[in-house]
């Protein structure tokens, strides 16, 4: 495990409060300054007053997207080292993420340890297995409707419109959580 030398300000903002509070603590212990955030609202109103060094960005924030956070984010302080976590990866949203300035992108479940280990590479990983099985039916889907929403920033009508189905049934497609493979 990586460790820094000395405190660090870290923006952490996810809206799961019980997620949000059980990782803030174990950051703490790490010896890093938290600043915790539910919103979008909230994180950039910490990231102004307490200027953090780091980032932890939930991808979904409510109904808002952590895609704009970091763009927000990325703007105001361009050194900010940022780390998507997330429980709804997918291609589209890792790729944006990383264009957009992310250093990392980690899904749900990720320990504290390979947080901040992520916080603090420039590097990526040769070593990470790759899979001979394609992608299931299902997690194709998924990915594609991911990309589609991507390309209409997020705005559900126009995905739906995009894809040629009625707003309300992408609507319960996205509040499903997506398949592993």
């Amino acid at each position: 495990m990586t460790t820094c030398s000395s405190q660090q300000s870290l923006l952490l903002v996810d809206d799961d409060d019980v997620f949000r509070e059980t990782l803030a603590r174990a950051l703490t212990r790490n010896e890093f300054i938290v600043h915790d955030a539910a919103t979008i609202t909230q994180a950039i109103s910490h990231a102004n007053k307490h200027n953090p060094d780091i980032g932890i960005i939930d991808l979904c924030i409510g109904d808002e997207s952590g895609l704009q956070l970091i763009q927000t984010l990325m703007q105001d302080n361009p050194q900010i080292r940022l780390v998507v976590l997330t429980g709804f990866a997918s291609i589209a949203t890792a790729i944006e993420a990383i264009k957009l300035g992310a250093k990392h992108y980690l899904t749900k479940p990720a320990s504290v340890d390979e947080i901040i280990d992520a916080l603090y590479s420039d590097n990526g990983n040769a070593n990470v297995s790759t899979t001979a099985q394609p992608m299931s039916v299902k997690k194709l889907e998924w990915e594609h409707i991911q990309k589609v929403l991507t390309e209409n920033q997020g705005n559900i009508s126009a995905a739906a419109r995009a894809m040629g189905m009625h707003r309300r049934t992408l609507q319960r497609k996205l509040q499903k959580k997506p398949v592993k493979n």
